[in-house]
């Protein structure tokens, strides 16, 4: 997410940059850009995770309910690809019944929801670097 945000707003810091006519100050400045446009990435995470903990406190199985529900779709989808599927499919094909064959899933956007939810994408690095990573499940 930070490249996509380099991506958008330097082309329009780089020429600014480029007007600095010291060699140090220049490479100061872009330091300065970069480290401010990390801490902006950040407070998003952390905003997100607030977000995250409320919600997961919260009573109503409508909002504390989401995460652990996409999870089980998820957990169900790989079931079916893998395992269901693939076994149907064999079963099938050894009683001999002429039957459409069965349905597979796109798992592009199924991975990246899965990754996602389960932390794979950096954040959970993120959580140990800042220490508040758990070790144990209460």
């Amino acid at each position: 997410m930070l490249g996509l945000l380099k991506t958008l707003i330097g082309p329009i810091l780089q020429p600014l940059i480029a007007l600095i006519p010291n060699k140090n100050e220049r490479a100061k400045a872009q330091e300065t850009i970069e480290l401010q446009m990390v801490e902006a990435m950040t407070g998003l995470v952390e905003g997100q995770l607030r977000i995250n903990e409320k919600e997961a406190q919260h009573g109503s199985i409508f909002v504390a309910g989401a995460r652990p529900f996409l999870l089980w779709v998820c957990g169900f989808a790989f079931a079916w690809q893998f395992v269901l599927q693939p076994l149907g499919t064999w079963v099938v094909l050894v009683i001999g019944a002429d039957l459409a064959p069965l349905p597979t899933l796109d798992f592009g956007p199924l991975m990246t929801l899965t990754l996602g939810m389960l932390g794979l994408g950096g954040l959970r690095t993120y959580e140990k670097r800042i220490g508040v990573a758990r070790s144990d499940i209460k």
